[in-house]
């Protein structure tokens, strides 16, 4: 049966109640709810209150002990190591049982955080569902970031204990986590009591203190067949922390509720994925990011089919992995990002053309723009419907798509559609107040966010109020703010234009400039510096930093890559710069404030123009001035 997007999309707005209670029925509950949306501390906002559920449980349990029990559940593929794996849901229950086991066994009580720093292999699956069976609040951090990005969000969330391996391995080059999770923990100002370590045989001497580090091998074993009751959770209780980029050098953790996350993610795999239960679903993101945790891991699990877990890149050992995966798998449904089309697409097309993809339905694609020419190119090249969907790291789930379990929309391409279920979003001016048709403002959410989104802030409720709620207010109602520009059309579509703050988004990571304009002062021979995103096409963007060197200090090759491998040392590789320049002066205002948009124009050597409709209330002889001063003429 095909549901009508209008009728069902205006019920999630109109009575959002009654939508949402009809699908947190097909979960299991301990107990039921005492009201679905309680928003008298509106903007934070708790869905079923007073149901007490698990996470774990749904998502295993529920499958495992049930008809679905050998069917696979985890479909693990490492071309990095040669590696592949299937477990079902019933070895699968028994792996988070004895994980759980050990978490409890190491003193990880109900409400402790516990930092998960590993590449995409099995066991990080099962320490972050492990976590969710105990009623452990789970951080788990990029396996690309340094050790001082590792330290930063220690001591912010303050875990008993940490999981990583001894080393992941990325197109052949070993890397050794557990030298950098020593280093973080090193630096970092709060001592964690255990470090738990998968050895796979790629780092040597990873046991540094014999007191805290402990062998996942050996503690799995120590603990036997364990078995671990399943901890009944509300559903307001916080599930895991993911960290975020902002426009502060602080990253934010964005804290997910129990319930609602679970709800909205068991909706979306039938409505926006148009999953059923014989699928197999991949997505080729990291558990890293927020992408990882709601799709790689709860998604498929919470509905019952197997996820695809994946180590390694698009193109390597070749540029056809991806569909030698599909067709050894029969993968059904993919979720990718533009970059990594955009990668693929400079390969010959005969890398896709020898691997049969007849399994494959629909690929969808998210984390950044997706370029027409890209959707073209995908579109013709895999002969597959390619579905561009929006969301963030704070929605949790996907706020603007298509939606392939309901009626299907027309793709406009360059746009991901309409709004998701729950999700009342407008294009408003800097009053807050709504724009026509076709005209460019700041994309908001009217309240309340559906069941998926943050709760607040780690530790910061204040945070959380001034980073999303107070910019905009409409008919008495604070608006949520996600940051980007975007177009309404006539149609309702909405066509999005990149970030309003200081936030860039590189392969479809969020990295804060201010982060990296930190990091660079803070180098003892640099008087300033500006961080900007420009357009890359393969990454979508890409950093640009321009530096001021103090007087007396010259220019020199060597000094350039001393700052660029402190930017690599202090966030990660993903931050390195595309374009790193050494200037006399930074062109600014009159208040002060650098000319950002005009060092974008020059990095995308895009024809300035008339260069004083560029930077908002510059004038143009300001403009020229500082393009001067920096050596650029005019």
């Amino acid at each position: 049966m095909r549901y009508s997007y209008e009728e069902m999309h205006a019920l999630s707005i109109n009575d959002p109640e009654r939508f949402w209670a009809a699908e947190a029925e097909k979960l299991h509950w301990f107990k039921r709810w005492d009201k679905v949306l309680d928003d008298s501390r509106s903007p934070f906002f708790r869905w079923f209150s007073g149901g007490e559920t698990n996470l774990c449980y749904n998502a295993v349990d529920r499958h495992a002990l049930g008809p679905r029990g050998e069917k696979p559940a985890i479909i693990w593929e490492s071309p990095e190591t040669g590696g592949s794996r299937t477990i079902t849901f019933r070895e699968l229950y028994g792996l988070v049982n004895r994980c759980a086991a050990v978490l409890k066994s190491r003193g990880v009580k109900r409400g402790d955080r516990v930092l998960i720093y590993m590449p995409m292999v099995p066991e990080a699956l099962v320490a972050v569902l492990a976590c969710a069976r105990i009623g452990a609040i789970h951080s788990v951090v990029f396996a690309g970031f340094s050790y001082e990005s590792l330290a930063d969000r220690i001591n912010d969330s303050s875990p008993k204990l940490v999981i990583c391996a001894d080393g992941g391995v990325r197109k052949g080059k070993a890397i050794p986590l557990k030298q950098i999770v020593d280093r973080a923990l090193a630096a970092a100002q709060v001592e964690v009591p255990h470090v738990i370590v998968l050895d796979r045989g790629l780092g040597k001497g990873w046991r540094t203190d014999r007191r805290r580090d402990l062998s996942w091998e050996e503690e799995l074993e120590r603990v036997g067949p364990a078995q671990v009751e399943p901890e009944r959770m509300l559903s307001t209780d916080p599930s895991y922390i993911l960290y975020t980029s902002g426009t502060t050098a602080k990253p934010k953790g964005v804290v997910r509720d129990t319930g609602g996350y679970m709800v909205a993610l068991h909706a979306s795999m039938w409505q926006i994925y148009g999953c059923g239960p014989d699928d197999i679903y991949w997505s080729t993101s990291d558990i890293g990011w927020v992408v990882g945790h709601s799709y790689i891991i709860y998604g498929p699990l919470l509905f019952g089919i197997p996820t695809v877990v994946f180590e390694g890149t698009p193109d390597s050992p070749n540029p056809g992995i991806w569909w030698e995966v599909v067709e050894k798998h029969k993968v059904t449904v993919i979720f990718s990002a533009p970059t990594a089309m955009r990668m693929l697409r400079k390969f010959p097309s005969q890398w896709i053309e020898e691997h049969d993809l007849s399994s494959l339905r629909h690929i969808f694609l998210a984390g950044e723009p997706l370029d027409e020419p890209t959707y073209h190119w995908a579109r013709e090249a895999l002969q597959k419907p390619i579905i561009d969907h929006y969301w963030q790291t704070e929605s949790g789930w996907p706020m603007i798509t298509n939606h392939m379990g309901l009626e299907t929309l027309p793709v406009k391409p360059g746009s991901p559609t309409r709004e998701a279920m729950g999700w009342h979003l407008e294009v408003v001016d800097e009053r807050g107040e709504p724009l026509p048709a076709g005209t460019r403002g700041y994309l908001v959410a009217r309240p309340p966010l559906p069941p998926g989104a943050l709760m607040t802030i780690w530790g910061d409720d204040e945070k959380y109020l001034e980073s999303y709620w107070t910019r905009f207010k409409q008919h008495g109602k604070l608006l949520y703010l996600t940051g980007d520009y975007a177009i309404k059309d006539e149609d309702g579509y909405f066509w999005l234009l990149g970030r309003a703050d200081e936030v860039i988004n590189v392969a479809g990571h969020r990295l804060g400039t201010r982060e990296v304009e930190e990091v660079v002062s803070s180098h003892p021979q640099v008087a300033e510096v500006s961080a900007i995103g420009v357009a890359d096409e393969v990454k979508g963007e890409a950093l640009a930093v321009f530096v001021v060197l103090k007087k007396g200090v010259d220019e020199s090759e060597g000094l350039r890559q001393e700052v660029i491998g402190l930017i690599r040392e202090k966030i990660g590789a993903i931050a390195a710069p595309k374009i790193l320049k050494i200037v006399p002066q930074l062109p600014k205002t009159r208040s002060g404030k650098v000319m950002r948009r005009v060092l974008r124009a020059l990095c995308e050597e895009r024809e300035l123009g008339d260069i004083s409709t560029i930077e908002d209330g510059a004038s143009v002889e300001e403009i020229r001035r500082g393009l001067e001063a920096m050596g650029h003429k005019v």
